[in-house]
């Protein structure tokens, strides 16, 4: 790709979609890595096709012939699908739609009281001091953890990614005309920050920690909750691990090099075996203003990430964010964070040994051997595919044994080859090019410099990774892929087929005998996203597809109880794909393999995030982010006024319990 110099100062940013390409954008790798699409454009190539209708036409040939005419045969005769439900009908409006015969309530929203002290909420009074008591912005990932085994009482964990303020704040964003090109357009504009606004996103960010329970068959929060408890960017943490303790992260503030205050931009996460709860950070670069010299030595790997991105305004009011004056508190961040859930005093450990990149996702499974085996992607176009493998085995009868079991293990980064062969590469100073002599003096060199590291490995350049889920009924592992328009045509591969990928694909790794600590695997594409009856988008859904079916733009997804594939989107609009983002059900074993079915869509301006099923899935919980954000969106004009629809109310992230009426199992 072109190089692209790291912003030196900070741009000016004035809405959620300019912090948002910013953030995701930025595509630092230079390398000369082969990319995914190259792999998958060597792989297949010599494949041929049937002709047919134009949708048949634009089926990859990831999907055979003879299952197209399975598939279509199995659709006549109405047995194809194994998701029971009736397809709801893909398109835009002010409010969320779920399948008919199922219930999607609100559980929690933007500013609902968490404990029992609480204040009201008060959206034009907002102070940092009450935000910490209440549920915070932008909720992204859940998960389920249950209380005593119980599948209808636990600990709903939720990460909280970032805040808007054009639609959080009130009298806080305008509408302004401008001319570029020559014809006068409107955008919104914000105002100027305070302390005082900065320390509410601070604290509107993190994640939420709060006991639920269903009652008469329906979830509501606990407020007196014992084990309640919010994180913000300003609750103290620990760096354990490798790199606890070195010179490159200690600050004026603290000099061990132990001690972090706060985690932010939290996006996909994960619940261990041994229940505790995980959060990844991801695009922290955007937090990090000031300038930075190019001959400092952490000019060149904070470069690699982006950072100082500057799209928020925190460094204008907190040295710690401004990297000219505190260069290395940045190598603070970027890290997997596991929180105890069971005791609320407990300082959050930040887990070095699983790197330092944009994580998305945190999945965790155990291995046939009973060692823990976590994926992760770097959400970044033409960045990377994790796992970590921990040195110790999990101990289910004694769950103080586990509790740093992520100390200690071995990172490896995807290589992906054009015989279907995936290889793990370890992340081990000494091994490879991975020397002092590269710049990579110890393991906490590798781990900070992640990046660097893969690249020097040659690691698989990927169409922005997200989500990564093992699936422990078949030993297979879904990753999501979700566009890169920047990929050219001579940089097309194996894994990633598409240039100008605007729609996204799935990539399906099947790890070898289903040991998913394998250090060999094997891939397929499972699906290339987008709308299958233009042939030029190349889409490769099942023909049993409906024109709801298809889907662009992969982020999230779950498996459930028995073992099927949930995907949630990130980036359908009424312009692009004419729908919302929402979660499709999909097939992924026999004839109905490329199937999909839309179960949910969110309200207009929102992004579908966190699906998570309670342990008998008979309760899925879905993240509904920054709703309304669309068009000239302000707090005064939103493009939706959900969940509440009242005209004294903000638009209001939340997530949402749906079941089934009647009860019975999701699907």
């Amino acid at each position: 790709m072109d190089h692209v110099a790291a912003p030196t100062t900070i741009p000016e940013i004035e809405t959620l979609t300019d912090r948002r390409e910013a953030l995701e954008d930025i595509g630092q790798n230079c390398s000369t890595n082969p990319t995914m699409g190259d792999i998958i454009n060597r792989r297949f190539s010599r494949r041929s096709f049937m002709a047919g209708s134009l949708a048949v036409a634009a089926i990859s040939t990831t999907v055979s012939p003879l299952a197209i005419l399975t598939a279509d045969d199995a659709r006549a005769n109405g047995s194809l699908s194994s998701f029971d439900f009736t397809e709801i009908e893909a398109g835009v409006d002010e409010t969320h739609h779920v399948a008919e015969g199922y219930d999607a309530d609100i559980l929690l929203r933007w500013g609902d009281k968490l404990f029992s002290d609480s204040p009201d909420f008060d959206p034009m009074n907002q102070t940092a001091a009450a935000q910490e008591k209440l549920f915070g912005y932008n909720n992204d990932y859940i998960g389920f953890i249950p209380l005593d085994g119980d599948p209808d009482h636990g600990l709903l964990v939720v990460n909280h990614e970032y805040t808007n303020a054009e639609i959080m704040f009130p009298k806080f964003a305008t509408v302004v005309k401008e001319m570029k090109d020559g014809k006068e357009e409107e955008k919104v504009k914000l105002g100027d920050y305070t302390k005082e606004l900065v320390d509410i996103e601070m604290a509107a960010h993190g994640g939420t920690i709060v006991e639920i329970r269903k009652v008469d068959g329906k979830w509501q929060p606990v407020l007196d909750g014992k084990y309640n408890r919010r994180l913000t960017a300003t609750t103290e943490m620990q760096l354990s691990g490798p790199v606890a303790g070195h010179e490159r992260v200690k600050t004026p503030s603290d000099p061990t090099g132990k001690k972090v205050f706060g985690t932010i931009n939290n996006c996909a996460g994960g619940v261990t075996a041994w229940g505790t709860y995980v959060m990844a950070e991801e695009n922290f670069n955007g937090y990090f203003g000031g300038e930075i010299a190019e001959d400092h030595p952490e000019f060149k790997q904070l470069k690699r990430l982006g950072a100082p991105g500057g799209t928020y305004e925190w460094s204008k009011f907190y040295d710690r964010f401004d990297v000219s004056k505190e260069p290395t508190e940045a190598n603070r961040f970027g890290w997997i964070v596991e929180v105890d859930v069971i005791n609320p005093t407990s300082v959050p450990k930040k887990r070095t040994a699983l790197g330092r990149f944009k994580h998305e996702g945190a999945e965790s499974v155990v291995s046939k051997d009973g060692r823990v085996v976590l994926y992760s992607g770097d959400d970044e176009r033409f960045d990377y595919v994790y796992k970590f493998v921990t040195k110790a085995a999990f101990n289910p009868d004694d769950r103080a044994a586990n509790m740093d079991i992520l100390d200690e293990g071995t990172l490896y980064v995807a290589k992906f080859d054009a015989d279907g062969t995936v290889e793990w590469m370890p992340l081990t100073q000494g091994e490879g090019p991975l020397t002092e002599a590269n710049g990579f003096a110890s393991q906490a060199d590798v781990l900070i410099n992640t990046r660097l590291a893969s690249d020097a490995l040659g690691a698989t350049k990927m169409d922005r990774p997200e989500d990564i889920q093992p699936n422990p009924k078949t030993g297979k592992v879904y990753v999501m892929l979700t566009n890169n328009t920047k990929r050219k045509a001579d940089q097309i591969d194996n894994a990633n087929p598409r240039a100008e990928n605007a729609f996204g694909h799935i990539i399906e790794i099947t790890e070898t005998d289903g040991d998913f600590a394998s250090t060999k695997s094997k891939w397929d594409v499972l699906l290339k996203c987008g709308d299958p009856s233009v042939a030029e988008v190349g889409a490769s859904f099942s023909t049993a597809t409906t024109k709801n079916g298809w889907f662009g733009m992969p982020d999230n997804c779950a498996i459930d109880t028995d073992g099927r594939l949930w995907v949630s989107t990130d980036g359908n609009n009424e312009k692009d794909t004419g729908r919302t983002d929402g979660i499709w059900a999909v097939e992924t074993e026999g004839d109905a393999r490329g199937t999909s079915k839309l179960f949910f869509r969110v309200p207009v301006g929102a992004e579908m995030c966190g699906p998570s099923f309670n342990p008998t899935s008979d309760t899925f919980f879905v993240a509904v982010q920054h709703p309304g954000d669309a068009g000239l969106a302000t707090f005064e004009a939103p493009a939706t006024r959900w969940p509440d629809f009242k005209d004294d109310m903000p638009v209001r992230p939340a997530v949402l319990a749906i079941t089934k009426q009647g009860g019975g199992k999701i699907g």
